[in-house]
């Protein structure tokens, strides 16, 4: 009876949780409304030297929701950054309400999965944040594929458009056709600059969208040679021609890293796996043999102890395998 009294206390407490992020969101996304709108009805009266950061602005202080004191720590800020980049449709309430979807199929696996072993409560929770996790982990692995995707294609786009600029056309006609070409999802982000730039967006501004949109590093020496060439003045479709063949170069540069630590990536899979691999092997063969050193007190230290040096060694070799370039 208690423990059947205790996981309902933590699904009403996990409910409660779930209705409040809920409501908070609703009145987080009725604000960001309103701001948009008010943003949208004074763009024509916004100068180019005028600078806009929504997201930094500071919280009022008789705003007390929920979103609003996650917003002071950068949960909120974050979320909404990876879920633009990762390109999916999903506001910041779809996915909470998906982690809430997700976390209570994880209590459920919990209750149901006979692991005599493990406490019902412990593995509901533990279940419980791994379920819950899913969302995000969709997101990060749709943003980082997305910004590979992005990262190769970047090199075309800038000589399709050095090319177009050095036919005659201006910047702005030149980023459409850009965005018209060039396949999803760097076509996406072009077209978006591009309609920003005819609806009158100063190109500052639309420049600094795109960066938040995409954060790549060749997309921030982009953005540089346009502002710069506007201040300055210069051959822009040379710049950008340049840039794209220092693009490709470093690609090569990168394949070469990649075959040459192939080896020792392959050897920090195998001396991560091979432990994992044994152990679970062992289970199966023989059940009974783990079991003595797990209950055994040093036993439990050398376990804990080989753990903890294995994590170490797959840091170390990442570390050493990993080169930046």
């Amino acid at each position: 009876m208690n423990l059947t009294l205790i996981i309902l206390v933590f699904l009403m407490v996990f409910a409660i949780t779930g209705l409040a992020l809920y409501a908070g969101m609703q009145h987080f996304e009725k604000k960001q409304r309103k701001q948009i709108t008010g943003v949208l009805k004074s763009a024509g009266e916004i100068r180019e030297e005028t600078t806009i950061n929504v997201l930094k602005d500071a919280p009022k202080q008789s705003d007390r929701s929920l979103i609003q004191y996650l917003s002071t720590l950068n949960i909120v800020t974050k979320l909404e950054e990876s879920l633009l980049q990762s390109g999916l449709n999903w506001t910041l309430k779809k996915l909470f309400g998906n982690m809430a979807k997700f976390a209570v199929i994880g209590i459920v696996v919990g209750v149901i999965l006979p692991v005599n072993k493990v406490p019902m409560l412990g593995r509901c929770a533990i279940l419980c944040c791994v379920f819950a996790y899913l969302p995000i982990f969709q997101v990060n692995r749709k943003k980082k594929k997305r910004l590979r995707g992005c990262e190769e294609q970047l090199p075309d786009a800038l000589e399709f458009l050095a090319r177009s600029m050095s036919a005659g056309h201006a910047l702005s006609i030149s980023l459409g056709m850009v965005g018209q070409e060039l396949p999803d999802p760097l076509g996406f982000e072009f077209r978006k600059l591009a309609h920003e730039q005819n609806l009158g967006s100063p190109m500052e501004l639309a420049l600094r969208g795109l960066i938040t949109r995409v954060p790549l590093l060749d997309i921030k020496f982009f953005a540089s040679s346009v502002m710069m060439q506007r201040q300055t003045g210069g051959n822009l479709g040379e710049i950008l021609m340049r840039l794209s063949r220092i693009i490709r170069e470093r690609f090569q540069l990168r394949g070469k890293v990649r075959a040459v630590s192939a080896h020792g990536r392959l050897t920090a899979l195998i001396l991560g796996g091979l432990p994992v691999f044994t152990f679970l092997a062992m289970l199966v063969v023989a059940p009974g043999y783990m079991e003595g050193m797990a209950n055994d007190p040093i036993g439990k230290k050398i376990i804990i102890a080989a753990v903890i040096s294995q994590v170490i060694g797959n840091l170390v070799i990442r570390k050493i395998v990993d080169i930046d370039v």
